[in-house]
């Protein structure tokens, strides 16, 4: 069930990736949660509907993808640790690369909660403004 649970964990890593919701779809179960530890504003608890939609938006705020280098993978059974970077150019042409280890938990083949590490200051600095961008025009258009 490991090496299972660990290509369940890669797909979902790369869909997230590249920004490929429905892929992402496929491997979350629809009680799923992520959890960002830290202190930052991008930091916090993700339902399974906010966690797809900040895949979608991934599409449009990397559109070339955030380009994961895998360091170490280790599965012990519903459990899955991943270390990697990404290294990506952001829309804006900003570069953003960050550390992330990720504890996924799988349920029935399926992830079912992650506790995300990563840096959530450069996140916030170069993520979080484009979020809002998007949020903000999500707002006008459906006015």
């Amino acid at each position: 069930m490991s090496e299972q649970n660990k290509e369940v964990v890669l797909k979902f890593i790369r869909a997230f990736s590249d920004g490929d919701a429905e892929t992402a779809k496929t491997c979350l179960a629809p009680d799923a949660l992520t959890v960002a530890k830290g202190f930052g504003k991008l930091s916090g608890p993700r339902p399974y509907e906010i966690i797809v939609a900040t895949t979608a938006a991934f599409k449009e705020l990397i559109p070339t993808g955030l380009g994961p280098t895998f360091h170490t993978v280790t599965a012990e059974g519903d459990r899955v640790a991943v270390e990697f970077e990404g290294n990506a150019t952001l829309v804006n042409g900003q570069s953003y690369c960050n550390q992330y280890c990720m504890v996924f938990t799988l349920e029935g083949g399926k992830i079912k909660h992650v506790n995300e590490y990563y840096c959530t200051i450069l996140a916030d600095d170069r993520i979080g403004p484009l979020l809002a961008d998007v949020e903000e025009q999500r707002k006008q258009t459906s006015v």
